[in-house]
């Protein structure tokens, strides 16, 4: 397919008016006798779902880890929110704020498969993860282990720790492609000594998409009497998976990202026992307050948000999980299967389908990340995002497509991958 008519097919189906939760419910009645890994690669079915989105034509979109839009759906719904909270002013924020969001969060932990007295609703995955880093009760000469390729935000929130506390940093490498569950285990476990209090790990490396096996590291983990923090920012919402079953001590996500709630919606997860032990990042002003509410006040906050939350919990069960999980991973295997056969270029994640799902990274050689970046936007309007950390080897770009995503915009971005390889490079490497 020519340039221009791809363009245009994408531009139009970036037009398309969103429809009603209704009517994307009766499109998935129509096709839940199939399985989902059928479903999965059935376009006609997904082109209707990205009917449901309004998206911008100047580009084709494979950043969506930092930011999944919301279908029209959940935006009419979020802005319908804003409009009634507007409305019934100080009488919502002083009557039934709190109930209304207390319901919500035990919504999120009814799909976390916890207890709704275990989970509060924050605004993302660092500010949760932050405030564990941050409130827990530190000595000097502890340790916490982490990886290069963890979010830095959190990397930088343990060096704040160290220079406050005297906290020693223990960081690890993550290997692109292990051989099996045990090496990975192993790469963590090599770093607890009888000092180790506390350990960090992504459930999915949001660098590379690599899907930790969390429940065997925090087993190991447990058993040396180290406490495990779950960095999930990439997998509620993403992967079928429940909160009880990794049976970590704290755990983080961002709702904005695979959930698809507008921005500002995250949650943390801690175990009833552990929630004693954690200062909070701004102090309780209700001193009846008990529990893990202890941990939840940060002043006036933009309500409306924590509503749709509950609209993204819709669209998430009327979609469904399996199918949603089933249709990321096959995009991500449709075009990393034939990127990894182009010479020249580099895939940073397992091949191995049950290791990552929507998530992939990609590197040409000779050509650093930024450059890849730049003329994937410039030269074939693909817009991701660059990589570029040599410290945790992955140097390469992010690509993250969704459920509006099509494999004819997967095949343009294997054909620019091609044709950037063969050019000359530009970056002096």
């Amino acid at each position: 397919m020519d340039k221009r008519t791809f363009l245009k097919r994408v531009a139009l189906a970036g037009l398309t008016v969103p429809g009603s939760l209704a009517a994307m419910a009766e499109r998935v009645a129509k096709a839940g006798h199939r399985p989902a890994t059928d479903l999965a690669a059935d376009d006609e079915f997904w082109a209707g779902i990205r009917g449901g989105y309004r998206l911008k034509p100047d580009y084709v979109n494979l950043e969506n880890g930092y930011y999944n839009i919301q279908p029209g759906e959940i935006l009419d719904a979020f802005i319908q929110h804003v409009r009634d909270v507007n409305f019934e002013g100080a009488y919502y924020m002083r009557t039934v704020q709190f109930e209304r969001k207390k319901a919500i969060a035990g919504r999120l932990a009814a799909l976390g498969g916890c207890s709704p007295d275990d989970l509060i609703i924050t605004r993302n995955t660092t500010e949760s993860l932050d405030m564990i880093i941050g409130g827990y009760p530190w000595s000097a000469g502890d340790e916490a282990v982490m990886a290069y390729q963890d979010y830095g935000a959190m990397l930088r929130m343990f060096q704040q720790v160290e220079r406050r506390f005297g906290v020693v940093r223990k960081l690890v490498s993550v290997p692109n492609h292990p051989a099996n569950d045990d090496e990975l285990v192993a790469v963590y476990e090599r770093a607890i000594t009888t000092k180790t209090k506390l350990l960090m790990v992504s459930h999915m490396v949001n660098v590379t998409g690599q899907i930790l096996p969390v429940r065997k590291i925090c087993d190991m983990a447990h058993r040396h009497g180290v406490e495990v923090m779950v960095d999930a920012a990439h997998t509620y919402g993403h992967i079928q998976h429940t909160i009880a079953e990794l049976d970590c001590d704290y755990y983080g996500s961002s709702l904005h990202k695979w959930l698809s709630a507008p921005l500002g919606a995250g949650l943390l997860y801690v175990k009833k026992e552990k929630v004693g032990r954690i200062w909070p990042l701004l102090a309780e002003p209700d001193t009846s307050a008990t529990g893990i509410a202890t941990l939840n006040h940060t002043g006036t906050l933009p309500v409306h948000t924590d509503l749709a939350i509950g609209n993204a919990l819709d669209y998430y069960h009327a979609l469904g999980p399996e199918r949603k999980e089933a249709r990321l991973r096959y995009l991500q295997q449709y075009w990393t299967a034939k990127a990894r056969n182009l010479s020249g270029v580099i895939v940073n994640t397992p091949e191995d389908p049950a290791r990552s799902c929507a998530i992939a990274n990609v590197g040409i050689k000779g050509l650093k990340p930024a450059d890849v970046a730049a003329q994937l936007l410039d030269r074939y309007k693909i817009y991701t995002v660059a990589i570029d950390m040599p410290e945790a080897e992955v140097m390469g770009c992010r690509i993250t497509p969704n459920v509006f995503t099509m494999p004819e915009e997967l095949d343009r971005l294997v054909d620019a991958l091609s044709s950037l390889r063969q050019a000359p490079s530009r970056s002096g490497a």
